[in-house]
């Protein structure tokens, strides 16, 4: 029948909006993992005959989870940029900007995923510990080898992640002893790995929705020659369900290099008409006198490579042109700020993105990010907005919102989450918490006994009579509530998910296998 849930419940709603509902009553339909009815407000002298009205007169029909003060439940993070492989390199070349990066610590590294049991083990830590973080949603990158691909397909499919997982495709300016053959071997190898995760066994709960899925992964456009991102783009077109995700104006060298490497003479002509400035009819964008096809995003859409669930990583130095683009195609952004801090390629203006109406998300972008947690993903992004705030040289554009701002903390929590779904394409299933949707959440706890000292737990805000006297002062529960999911968002880390669940199935958190 149900898994019901009972006590404090955070989702969001907008950009600028989350419920906070200290006393809620969920249900989880058990057969299909999807929730059924919430009951906002249920006082603990109501519950039993809340109960009754919605059918059941015994506990021993449902399985009954209540939360105790100081924990909530909210929806899972959706972590829309992560390298699996990378995992191994955590907090190493700390020392490099991008290109070098990857030369020096990525390529090699990766290069060893070649050897499908080196993979297949590696890749079971990288997935237990992005689930213990709370990431219920993964875009992974794995490497450009086919096997080891499968396997990292696999591991996430054993312990039931939701995920959309790519074999990079990259068949130039790579190392000798990894990058692939031609661009024709790319394409057999990534039309392998699409059909080998379709044909994964259905995982429990919704019939025929599959919890993994594949996903084009063009490394970047630097690693890709014409014909390569050609064939992409041709097998976009075949597939229309099929999801893209790539990195996209990182670094000013990157830039520099894919403009030189895709001269605009040298791309063919969008597959579908761009919109234009109204004086002609060309499939092109041209603002300021200057042309679509010479920027960056210009040379994905030549080929037909963005697209409503297309994620774009990074997205630090966009022309105006790009974001124009990038809005006509409702591509989506994986905002990716501990990386961008840490390879020093700079901070993005994502509340410009988020004025324009563009979607984003967050990625942890492991290793260039030092952590695979999306919290640390939250707090990096408040600090990338206020140094944003703190350089603008003028006060931010009247009729905005976001441009030049700090980041509030329900637009942090709706990036981390509905805005992940939303870039992924999948907003209507999974990001908040909701009948009708996958029951993706964590339970969270910022008591004293998770064992992090850096959250201060509400246990000890009782027996120091703190919490006592602020209620008594006419704070309502619904900002304590508010405070809690602070503290876990900038003071949080593993120890405080205490159960993490995809489509109702416990995977995942502190508490799993006790």
């Amino acid at each position: 029948m149900y898994t019901l849930f009972y006590g404090a419940l955070i989702t969001p709603v907008s950009l600028t909006e989350h419920r906070t509902l200290p006393h809620a009553l969920l249900a989880v339909e058990r057969e299909t993992g999807d929730i059924a009815w919430i009951e906002d407000n249920v006082p603990a002298s109501s519950l039993q005959d809340v109960l009754a009205r919605r059918g059941i007169l015994s506990l021993e029909d449902v399985d009954l989870v209540e939360l105790k003060l100081g924990e909530f439940l909210m929806p899972g993070f959706i972590d829309t940029h992560i390298h699996a492989p990378q995992v191994p390199n955590i907090g190493s070349g700390q020392q490099y900007e991008l290109l070098d990066w990857l030369e020096h610590v990525t390529f090699p590294m990766e290069a060893r995923f070649e050897d499908e049991h080196f993979a297949r083990r590696a890749y079971t830590s990288v997935i237990k510990r992005t689930i213990d973080y709370g990431s219920t949603t993964c875009c992974y990158y794995g490497t450009l080898h086919l096997e080891g691909t499968k396997a990292l397909a696999e591991v996430i499919h054993k312990y039931g992640q939701r995920a959309f997982v790519g074999k990079c495709n990259m068949d130039r300016n790579s190392p000798p002893n990894y990058v692939e053959p031609s661009a024709a071997a790319s394409l057999a190898a990534t039309r392998a790995l699409i059909a080998h995760i379709r044909a994964l066994p259905p995982p429990p709960g919704r019939a025929g929705e599959p919890l993994v899925r594949p996903i084009l992964t063009p490394r970047f456009a630097i690693s890709c020659s014409h014909e390569l991102l050609a064939g992409l783009g041709a097998l976009a077109a075949e597939d229309p369900a099929l999801h893209i995700q790539t990195h996209i104006s990182e670094n000013a060298g990157e830039i520099r290099f894919t403009k030189e490497l895709f001269p605009p003479a040298s791309l063919p002509k969008p597959p579908a008409p761009l919109p234009s400035n109204g004086a002609t009819g060309e499939a092109k964008v041209v603002k300021n006198g200057k042309k679509l096809e010479s920027t960056y995003a210009g040379v994905y859409d030549a080929f037909g490579l963005l697209r409503r669930n297309t994620v774009l990583a990074h997205a630090v130095h966009l022309e105006d042109e790009e974001v124009e683009i990038i809005k006509a195609r409702e591509a989506g952004i994986s905002h990716c700020p501990t990386s961008n801090f840490n390879l020093r390629s700079g901070c993005a203006r994502i509340g410009m993105l988020l004025d324009h109406g563009i979607k984003v998300s967050l990625g942890t972008d492991v290793s260039g990010g030092f952590s695979p947690s999306i919290l640390s993903a939250v707090q990096h992004a408040s600090m990338c907005s206020k140094v944003v705030a703190t350089q603008a040289r003028t006060p931010p554009p009247p009729g905005t919102r976001f441009t030049d701002r700090q980041l509030p903390v329900p637009t942090l929590l709706y990036l981390a989450t509905q805005g992940g779904a939303d870039v992924c394409d999948i907003g209507e299933r999974v990001g908040s918490l909701a009948p009708g949707k996958a029951f993706d959440a964590l339970v969270v706890s910022v008591r004293s006994d998770v064992g992090n000292p850096a959250t201060w737990g509400v246990d000890m805000d009782l027996e120091l009579g703190v919490r006592e006297a602020e209620l008594g002062e006419d704070e309502s529960e619904e900002v304590e509530l508010e405070s809690f999911l602070e503290r876990f968002l900038f003071c949080g880390d593993d120890r405080n998910v205490r159960r993490v669940y995809v489509q109702g199935r416990l995977i995942g958190g502190k508490d799993f296998g006790m």
